[in-house]
């Protein structure tokens, strides 16, 4: 009875050290997969955002700021305007 009282008492935190590990290894593979997700969010959003030139004054003091990317053909208002002229 004592032998195997001691058998388990010792058995008892090799267990618990192994379901330690999992879990530490299951956390590192969750934080891993959520920073690649972050990081596909962050991509989109930057290749969502229109980029432009630098602000140009004009000698009647108009601004124009121009777009880098041309708009795609076919990109109008509701009015039916296409973009570039509004």
């Amino acid at each position: 009875m004592k032998r195997t009282l001691l058998a388990a008492t010792l058995a008892f935190p090799l267990s618990l050290s192994s379901a330690h590990a999992n879990d530490q290894d299951d956390a590192l593979a969750m934080a891993e997969d959520a920073m690649a997700r972050l990081m596909l969010a962050l991509e989109l959003m930057i290749a969502a955002i229109p980029q432009y030139e630098m602000p140009e004054v004009l000698e009647n003091g108009d601004i124009i700021i121009r777009r880098v990317r041309p708009a795609v053909e076919g990109d109008t208002n509701d009015d039916g305007i296409p973009e570039e002229e509004t």
